[in-house]
């Protein structure tokens, strides 16, 4: 019986030190940015709005230089940068507003994949579609089905929070893409190269 919960607890632990391995290896995998650079926008974040968003993940851009805004019902999406980074994606961000009477957890922008039924009211199910290229892009997930992008906690009437996704980068001459997320209408965005 000893035996038995020693091999348990062992495999557990094997479990943990795998998961914590490769979370520190997808982290270090999204590089190719100024350290200095990042540091700097992060801290030009609101202050304030903790239970708005998670606030984890890669700078979300100026807020006064909007590349699109697109709305759907109450809640208006600003995206503010659409960067092409060296490690081989796009990572898209912005602020999005809940203009309505009630609260807002981003239920309709989830991905309906399986894998990514974790993430709950997050921007998973976020897509960037080269028209011209004929490709649509999806949010990157790490090892886990955690998807490489804002998950939302409860976004208050007229509150609003930065948000970001990241996505497989479309070929080196594809510069406008579209982007969609739930009901929103698909949104023409230009892709900076970084």
């Amino acid at each position: 019986m000893n035996l038995r919960c020693a091999m348990k607890g062992r495999r557990a632990l094997t479990a943990v030190a795998i998961a914590a391995g490769l979370l520190l290896t997808v982290t270090g995998c999204g590089g190719g940015g100024d350290q200095g650079e990042s540091k700097a926008s992060s801290s030009a974040a609101p202050q304030g709005k903790d239970d708005s968003a998670d606030q984890q993940g890669p700078p979300t851009g100026s807020v006064d230089k909007v590349l699109a805004t697109a709305k759907d019902g109450d809640i208006t999406i600003t995206v503010t940068s659409a960067q092409r980074d060296q490690g081989g994606f796009v990572t898209v961000a912005g602020q999005v507003t809940n203009g309505g009477s009630s609260s807002w957890l981003g239920a309709d922008w989830q991905s309906n994949e399986t894998e990514l039924a974790v993430n709950g009211g997050s921007l998973s199910g976020a897509s960037l579609v080269d028209e011209k290229g004929k490709k649509k892009y999806l949010v990157l997930r790490d090892t886990t089905g955690r998807c490489l992008c804002t998950k939302f906690s409860r976004l208050r009437p007229g509150d609003s929070a930065s948000w970001f996704a990241q996505f497989p980068a479309p070929p080196e001459g594809t510069t406008q893409v579209n982007f969609q997320v739930g009901g929103l209408p698909p949104t023409p965005i230009q892709i900076a190269q970084r």
